[in-house]
């Protein structure tokens, strides 16, 4: 029996507009298994990139139930939610978010020092991960001298470096040309082969398509859709 990632039940958000509440998820309903790869597509607006926050433990529901791993999210103080966010998840964003002054070696490593990781150690684990994506030629090179596509595997390399039991990328591939998009894509569809559980933002149905599952938003409300294995 596969081991359950994470459960929401009637997940609700909403946000106060001035004298108005604004409802952005209407009872979500959502169950994540360990080794699945998972596409939430949905047009913008739809709420997926609320759904993202609170899966990511950057924000809380307004109601429902979110457990993951096991414990409540809701019952978790804020520095319980920022060790869950450094250990157990790994974030791949849009715009690879990485710091210009570091080389892609120290990139890498920043997850490990705020886990306390000895220098030795994330040194060493930071040089492995970066030959794991294709990038052991450019662990010194900086994030300028890099294309978007070299730094989103940089990024990659860094959701990687604790060991999460969940990998988030949000629009991974919305800053690539439609090449380089496919060739992360193919990155992270040998990570989930290797066992890897990776839910993924995306509008953009294609990119969606090389996922295992497909989950649609729309207006703050889930719809399954399973597709068949197209890799």
């Amino acid at each position: 029996m596969r081991k359950e990632i994470l459960s929401m039940q009637n997940i609700v958000k909403a946000y106060q507009m001035g004298d108005e509440e604004q409802i952005v998820l209407k009872g979500i309903n959502l169950k994540v298994y360990e080794g699945e790869f998972i596409s939430v597509l949905g047009p913008s607006g739809s709420g997926k990139s609320t759904l993202m926050n609170i899966i990511g433990c950057l924000d809380i529901p307004t109601s429902g139930t979110y457990i993951l791993g096991g414990r409540n999210i809701s019952n978790l103080t804020e520095k319980q939610l920022a060790r869950i966010r450094n250990k157990e998840i790994g974030f791949v964003f849009q715009s690879f978010q990485l710091l210009p002054r570091l080389t892609a070696l120290e990139n890498v490593e920043l997850p490990l020092i705020y886990a306390r990781v000895s220098p030795s150690k994330r040194r060493k684990r930071a040089e492995e991960l970066l030959i794991k994506v294709g990038l052991e030629d450019k662990m010194y090179h900086k994030p300028t001298q890099l294309s978007g596509g070299q730094q989103q595997r940089v990024a990659i390399a860094r959701a990687l470096a604790n060991h999460p039991t969940l990998l988030l990328a949000d629009e991974p591939t919305g800053a690539l040309d439609q090449k380089t998009g496919k060739q992360v894509m193919k990155l992270f569809e040998e990570l989930n082969n290797e066992g890897h559980t990776i839910i993924m933002i995306t509008h953009d149905s294609n990119i969606a398509k090389h996922a295992r599952r497909i989950v649609k938003i729309l207006d703050g409300n889930l719809v399954e859709g399973v597709v068949e294995n197209v890799y």
